[in-house]
């Protein structure tokens, strides 16, 4: 018996319920293989340039920042650029997905990089972001070997690239994208701008499970 069905088992029981009858666990099935939509808010529903707009425009309403680079050859020199402007150290940990390990930060010598996971020294992290959510300004990360958890949490500064192409109008549209990838992630975070909260007399204090500040790098080219 597998993990799962111990726990399924545990619930069953404590419901006093057996298995599912046939017609109601077809029933289930067709829903779960169909996906099926309720009402999704109209706002998201644009072209794409006006859905990069939309998705930028949420994201700074949300104390997060944006920088829009023409291909991928531009990023170096705006991590940089983003760095000093913040008075940071040039140096950061990037997650080791392929898409970052093919930024040519050789271009820019004076930048740090170091791909793997983050740790608690570590300041700046460079993640790659799945997908952008224009309705509110949500960048969809899921986890695995190339998207380590701990790199959206650990360090004080996020800065996530983004492909505009991959910025899409709804979550529904988001989790679509990921299903297409395969089996969808253990762990998938929606991050709407840096990390906040204001549960102590009310007072906004940012940094408060996560990171402080997000920048996020949107690219408009393929490479």
């Amino acid at each position: 018996m597998t993990g799962k069905q111990a726990i399924i088992g545990a619930i069953q029981r404590g419901l006093k319920r057996g298995p599912l009858p046939a017609d109601q666990r077809q029933m289930l099935q067709s829903r779960m293989a169909a996906h099926p939509r309720h009402i999704v808010p109209q706002r998201g529903q644009l072209e794409p340039e006006a859905r990069v707009a939309l998705f930028t425009h949420y994201v700074e309403r949300e104390f997060g920042t944006v920088t829009r680079l023409a291909d991928m050859a531009a990023v170096p020199e705006a991590i940089a650029l983003y760095l000093a402007q913040q008075n940071l150290a040039p140096a950061l940990v990037a997650s080791p997905h392929p898409v970052l390990q093919a930024i040519p930060f050789d271009r820019t010598p004076m930048l740090s990089v170091r791909f793997g996971t983050s740790g608690a020294e570590d300041a700046v992290g460079l993640q790659h972001g799945f997908a952008g959510i224009a309705e509110t300004g949500t960048l969809m990360l899921p986890s695995g070997p190339t998207h380590p958890v701990l790199n959206n949490l650990l360090p004080d500064h996020a800065i996530v690239l983004l492909h505009a192409a991959n910025i899409v109008a709804s979550y529904e549209d988001a989790f679509d994208l990921l299903r297409l990838e395969g089996e969808i992630s253990r762990n998938v975070m929606l991050v709407t701008g840096p990390s906040r909260s204001a549960d102590i007399e009310q007072t906004l204090e940012l940094g408060a499970h996560g990171p402080r500040r997000l920048h996020v790098l949107i690219i408009d080219g393929e490479s």
